[in-house]
This record gives structure tokens, C-alpha cells and sequence, in this order.
């Protein structure tokens, strides 16, 4: 499909033509696997902070931010500057796994952040440049470190979409690796939530590796999401992660926390795992870490550092603007209290959120944990789940019982975000959970925007009901 000559005279005006020309050609060449594209048929040519400008000439406010990989949004000076003087010095732009100046500040800013006292034990390993490369990375060194080949990993995890990494997410087509329940209030498996419910949640998971008829072996790891992100936006109650820390440490499992969207303070410190105060064994960091660009590593005790030279690799992983512009992100989080930005706006967001979930019953549950943020949708009319009603029948609150999800609404708020100029992600088990994931350099006056468009756009979708 060749370009027109009227779309080519136009392509530098940003036009109507120009967007729909763009979007045409890429439906017919591009793969049926594309997602983003299909609920955001929008075509960027600039960008800047939160804001997107499309082909058409429409602004958007992106809560999406390259799925939380723009830590300080599109375009930030001092990620430029990075790439820029990397590019104007002359230096080579991929080494492999060779050491450079580089790559040495990325890792010594890299180890400034991690939680205290696991940067003077650790070792880090350059992966492939996305984030499921480090899962796998992850997966082969703690077999190949403890002989083992089992992996514990949880309910409505999402690990990445390589085999391995598929195999530990929720939505695994076959049973590879060992499932247990990941503690939540709205949805809880247990049917009462709350600190019962990750404490139940807690005994299952030691029974199972402490039981020689569970069916599950003694695992070479377990695998967590301090935030469940694509699950549906769930933190995990410090308790329960300070409980599997122990569980694990007692029973020589390494545990592997992956923080590859709830790193770089988008959960409000720098590292997901530092408010439950935990070291995990094994850290998988990827998205924000690269400032936009990719990059991917795994961070672990020096114990498990026992496989030999070649064991892993990627031809990618020495990406020398990737490392810069990481090392200037990391840094610039780090030196303007970012993190903590993020705790507090994050917290006034979920308030004033809150109050839509007082005014609209199709508003089930808002939760999340600094600037990762989501509002489930449901049918309220559709009544309560079956785990809801058992859970009545104990005694627990009829007022907090669940109503089924409702995808087809969540896709409506979507669209209508979209038409108000602001992009949002789905997510959650029924995509019916609508996800914020702005910049943590967002502005006081530009989150309120971003909440006044999606309330607008959930009143216009409950007017539908």
C-alpha cells in the first residue's frame, strides 16, 4: 500500500489524512498480535512529558507511559542530554557484555538504589533488552544454582510472554510451574479478604512446601510481583511479603521479586520491595530502568552466582544509550525525591477516586500503590460472585461483596478516556480493571485533568447502563 502523494504533502502538518493512512497501511502489514494499537488507534509524531501529539493534530494526556517504562515521561531533558553526549563522544552503541565508562555509571547508580544492604553482595547480569528476557534469566540462575527445577509463582502473576515467563504468569495454558493464591481485599480466593485472607493465603503456601504429598518438590525459586500490574493493579500487603520472605529464606528458595513495572518509584519508593523492608535473592528490572529505551538486568545475591561463562547471554544487552539514559533516570528519581512525589500525589489520587466509587456502583474497587493506579468496573446488576456469597454467609460485610467484572464497560470508559484526549490501559483477570500509569513527573494541575477526563468518560459510559 504506497503512500499517497496528498498524504505525503501532509505528513508534516499532522492531518486527518495523514492518521488514517498511517493506521490503514498498518492494519493491512502489520502482525493480528498487536494490542496497544487496537484499543488506541492514535498515530504519535511528537511528545513531551504527559503529553502526546498525534498525527491528526490531537493531544493526549498518556497515563499509559510505554506501559510504565517513562519513568519521567516522553522526551525529559536530561534523558536526551544523556543519549546526546553518548552519541556525540563517539563511543560504541552496543558491546555486548564488554565493560565501558558507560556502562560502569549505570551500574554504580544502579547499586546506589537498591535496598540497603544488598548492593555490597550482589551481582548483576545484562539480559536481552525486554523485561521477560530477565525473567528467564532469572528462572535458569536459581536452577542452575540449586540443582532444582521447579517454580512457585502466584495467581494472576504476569511475568512476560517467552515461554519460560508465560509458563509463570496467571494465564499459563499448561501447568509448568506450581500456582498459589495471591492475597487481595475485592477479589480475595479465599472469600474474606484482608489480613485473613493473605494470612490464609500464607498457610497454603507453607503447607505446600512443607507437605511431601503437596505434589509440588522443593522449587529452585518463587516468583512475585510486589504489585500485581496486568492481575488488575494489586499490592501485596507488606505482612504477607515480610511472611514470604521468611518462609523462603527458611527453606533455601531463592525469591525472585519482579520489579519490572513497579521499579524506579512508581509505587512510591524506589523499589516496590522497599516498603515491606525485604531483600529478596533475585531482582528482575526492566521498562523505567532503561529511560525509555531497552534495557533489562537481573540483580542477586553473589551465592547464586555459580554458572559459567556463557551460561546466558543476548547480543542486545550491551545497549550504550540505553545504559545512559538509565543511569540519568535513576539518578534524577533518586536526587528529587520522585519516589516520595509519587507516595503523595498518588495517595490524593486514590482519594478523589474513591469518591467516583461512591457516586457510581458500576466503580467495584479502587486500589493501588503510589502512581500505579486501577479502578475495576463491574455489573452491578449483575449480582455478587460465588466466593462473595459464601463469604456473606460467614458473616463478612454484604457491602463489600463483589460484583462480576464488566470488560465491555471497561472498554467503553477506555474509549471515552480516548475521546476525551487521555490514554489509559486495561488490565486485570476480565481487562476490566482501568489502569493509570502516568509519568512520576506529573503535575498537581495535569493529574486533576487526568481525573476529571475519566470521570467524565465513566459518567458517560453509566448513562449506557
Amino acid at each position: 500500500m504506497a503512500v499517497t502523494e496528498s498524504e505525503a504533502d501532509s505528513t508534516h502538518r499532522g492531518t486527518p489524512a495523514v492518521h488514517e493512512g498511517i493506521l490503514r497501511r498498518q492494519s493491512a502489514r502489520e502482525s493480528a498480535a498487536r494490542t496497544y494499537a487496537r484499543a488506541l488507534p492514535i498515530v504519535p509524531v511528537r511528545a513531551r512529558g504527559l503529553t502526546i501529539e498525534g498525527a491528526d493534530g490531537r493531544r493526549y494526556l498518556d497515563c499509559l507511559s510505554g506501559a510504565g517504562a517513562l519513568a519521567l515521561g516522553h522526551n525529559h531533558p536530561v534523558v536526551l542530554e544523556a543519549i546526546r553526549k553518548v552519541l556525540d563522544s563517539g563511543a560504541p552503541l552496543s558491546v555486548l557484555d564488554l565493560a565501558t565508562p558507560v556502562k560502569d555509571a549505570f551500574i554504580t547508580e544502579l547499586f546506589r538504589t537498591l535496598p540497603a544492604g544488598f548492593a555490597g553482595r550482589a551481582r548483576v547480569q545484562f539480559c536481552g533488552p525486554a523485561g521477560t528476557d530477565a525473567v528467564e534469566a532469572a528462572l535458569k540462575l536459581v536452577r542452575t544454582a540449586t540443582g532444582r527445577d521447579g517454580i512457585l509463582a502466584f495467581t494472576g502473576a504476569y511475568h512476560g510472554m517467552t515461554a519460560g515467563a508465560l509458563a509463570a504468569s496467571g494465564g499459563a495454558p499448561d501447568l509448568q510451574v506450581g500456582r498459589l493464591p495471591y492475597p487481595q481485599d475485592y477479589r480475595c480466593p479465599f472469600g474474606v479478604g484482608g489480613p485473613r485472607g493473605a494470612e490464609l493465603g500464607a498457610r497454603w503456601t507453607e503447607s505446600v512446601l512443607d507437605d511431601p504429598k503437596s505434589g509440588i518438590a522443593r522449587p529452585a525459586g518463587m516468583i512475585l510481583e510486589p504489585v500485581q500490574g496486568e492481575g488488575g493493579v494489586i499490592p501485596a500487603p507488606d505482612d504477607w511479603l515480610r511472611r514470604m520472605r521468611r518462609l523462603t529464606a527458611d527453606r533455601s528458595v531463592p525469591l525472585i521479586a519482579d520489579e519490572v513495572q513497579t521499579g524506579v518509584g512508581r509505587t512510591g519508593a524506589f523499589w516496590a520491595v522497599d516498603h515491606s523492608g525485604i531483600t529478596p535473592d533475585v531482582m528482575v528490572l526492566s521498562k523505567a530502568i532503561g529511560g525509555s529505551l531497552p534495557l533489562a538486568v537481573i540483580v542477586y545475591r553473589e551465592e547464586l552466582d555459580v554458572w559459567p561463562p556463557g551460561a546466558h547471554a543476548g547480543t542486545f544487552r550491551g545497549n550504550q544509550l540505553a545504559m545512559a539514559a538509565g543511569t540519568a533516570t535513576l539518578a534524577h528519581v533518586r536526587e528529587n525525591g520522585l519516589a516520595e512525589r509519587a507516595a503523595t500525589l498518588g495517595a490524593r489520587m486514590l482519594d478523589q477516586l474513591r469518591e467516583l466509587q461512591d457516586e457510581f456502583a458500576c466503580v467495584g474497587d479502587v486500589r493501588g500503590r503510589g502512581l500505579m493506579i486501577g479502578v475495576e468496573l463491574v455489573n452491578p446488576a449483575g449480582g455478587s460472585v460465588p466466593e462473595a456469597r459464601a463469604a456473606q454467609d460467614d458473616g463478612w460485610d454484604s457491602a463489600a461483596a463483589p460484583h462480576p467484572a464488566d470488560p465491555e464497560l471497561a472498554a467503553a470508559v477506555q474509549r471515552g478516556c480516548l475521546d476525551r484526549g487521555l490514554i489509559v490501559e486495561l488490565g486485570g483477570r476480565h481487562n476490566s480493571v482501568v489502569r493509570l500509569l502516568p509519568p512520576l513527573t506529573i503535575s498537581d494541575e495535569q493529574a486533576s485533568a487526568v481525573l476529571d477526563r475519566l470521570a467524565d468518560a465513566v459518567t458517560a459510559a453509566n448513562r449506557r447502563l
